[in-house]
C-alpha cells in the first residue's frame, strides 16, 4: 500500500486551462525543443521525452538540474527527442504543461511537488497522455501518472549525525524553502539524526529552524530563487551558534554558503546533489550532501517508457536501492570524527537492514 502526502484540491482555474479541447499555447522563450543528433549520441527514434520545471529553470544547481540530466541522458543514451519548458513562477505551470501536451510528448516529467494540481486535472484531461511527477504523487492516483518519490528523511538522517557529530558549538540548522512534504522531510530526518547523537553520546546538540511536533514554526525563505534571502536566515542562525546549517532550498541554499564562508568554522551540507561538484568557490564550507537521485528515476522511467512498459506504479527512492545517499566529505573529510564516520556506516547498514526505521510523515511506505 502506498502512502502519499496530501495533494491540495485542483482549482477551477487548472481544469479550464488545461481542458483536453483547449488551444495551444503561444511559443515562450522558455519552451524549447531538443534532439539527439549531435556527437555520441544513439540513433534517433521514433519517441519524445518532456520536461517542465518549477521556479528555478534548469540551470539551478539542484532538483530542476538534475532531473533534467536525466533526460539529456535519455537523449543521449536512448536517442529520444526532448521538448522542456522552463518555469520562472508558479504562475507559468499550467501553460508550460499545455505546452508540453500540444507538442505531442510520449512522456511528460513535472518537476516538483508545485506541480502536482496541474498534473493531475492534465492527466485527467487527457487519459492517454503519459506523466511522470517528480516528489510528489497526484490525488486521486491515476493510471497514466507514474509518482518518483524518494524517502531522502533516511539520508538526510544520517547527515544530521555528521552535524552532530562535528559541530563545535552544539547547535544546528536547518531550513526549507517552503513548507511542502518534499521539503520537510529532509528536515525530519536531520533533526532525528541529531537527537540519535544527542542519545548515543550523552550530548545536547540543538536544531534551529526545524521541530517535528511544531512545523508551523520551521524556518522557510517561501521560495526557491532568493538566495539573498537564504543568506539572511543563514546569517541569523549563526548569530545565534550555528555552524552547521543544511538548507533545503533549492538554487537558495547557496546564500547558506556565502553566509558560511564569512564566518569561521561554519559548515553547509547540500541536498538534491553534491553540492561540492556544483559550487567550486564554496568547497571548503560543504561538509557533505543529502543525495536524491532524480536523474536515474527519469532516465528509467524514460526508458520503460520507450520500451513500452511504463505503468503508475510509484517509484521510491531509498537508501537500500540507492535512490538516496549521502555524498563523500571531501575537503572535510578530516573534521569528521572516526568514530561518527563508522558509526553513521553503522546507522544505514541498520536502515537498510530494517532494523533502524527513520520516521516522517512524508514518507512513503511501500508493502
Amino acid at each position: 500500500m502506498k502512502k502519499f502526502a496530501q495533494i491540495a484540491a485542483i482549482s477551477a482555474a487548472a481544469a479550464l486551462a488545461l481542458a483536453a479541447c483547449g488551444d495551444a499555447p503561444q511559443e515562450s522563450p522558455t519552451n524549447t525543443e531538443t534532439s539527439s543528433t549531435s556527437g555520441d549520441t544513439a540513433e534517433a527514434v521514433d519517441f519524445k521525452g518532456c520536461m517542465v520545471s518549477d521556479e528555478g529553470g534548469f540551470d539551478d544547481n539542484s532538483f530542476n538540474e538534475t532531473s533534467f540530466s536525466g533526460l539529456l541522458r535519455a537523449s543521449e543514451d536512448l536517442g529520444i527527442e526532448t521538448g522542456v519548458a522552463e518555469s520562472a513562477d508558479a504562475g507559468q505551470y499550467i501553460s508550460n504543461v499545455d505546452s508540453m501536451i500540444q507538442s505531442s510528448c510520449d512522456i511528460i516529467f513535472n518537476v516538483g511537488f508545485n506541480l502536482a494540481d496541474v498534473t493531475g486535472q492534465s492527466a485527467e484531461a487527457n487519459p492517454d497522455q503519459h506523466f511522470a511527477i517528480i516528489d510528489s504523487g497526484v490525488d486521486p492516483a491515476r493510471d497514466n501518472v507514474k509518482p518518483l518519490l524518494f524517502n531522502t528523511h533516511e539520508a538526510a538522517y544520517l547527515a544530521g549525525y555528521v552535524a552532530a557529530g562535528v559541530s563545535e558549538t552544539g547547535t544546528v540548522a536547518t531550513f526549507g524553502g517552503m513548507n511542502i512534504p518534499s521539503v520537510t522531510i529532509f528536515m525530519d530526518g536531520f533533526v532525528d539524526g541529531v537527537a540519535k547523537f544527542n542519545e548515543e553520546n550523552d550530548a545536547d546538540v540543538r536544531v534551529l529552524g526545524w521541530d517535528k511536533e511544531k512545523p508551523e514554526g520551521g524556518s522557510f525563505t517561501e521560495n526557491f530563487s532568493e538566495i539573498g534571502k537564504g543568506k539572511e536566515l543563514s546569517e541569523q542562525f549563526i548569530a545565534q551558534g550555528a555552524d552547521v546549517i543544511m538548507p533545503v532550498a533549492g538554487p537558495v541554499g547557496e546564500g547558506a554558503m556565502a553566509a558560511a564562508s564569512e564566518h569561521e568554522g561554519v559548515y553547509v551540507i547540500g541536498v538534491d546533489t553534491d553540492a561540492f561538484d556544483k559550487y567550486d568557490s564554496y568547497r571548503d564550507i560543504l561538509l557533505t550532501s543529502v543525495l536524491k537521485a532524480m536523474d536515474t528515476a527519469v532516465f528509467d522511467t524514460s526508458e520503460a517508457a520507450l520500451g513500452g512498459t511504463f505503468d503508475a506504479t510509484p517509484y521510491v527512492g531509498t537508501l537500500e536501492n540507492g535512490g538516496v545517499g549521502l555524498a563523500d566529505f571531501h575537503n572535510l573529510d578530516s573534521e569528521v570524527p572516526a568514530e561518527v564516520k563508522t558509526k553513521v556506516e553503522e546507522l544505514k547498514a541498520a536502515i537498510i537492514d530494517g532494523s533502524l526505521v527513520v520516521e516522517s510523515p512524508s514518507a512513503t511506505t511501500v508493502e
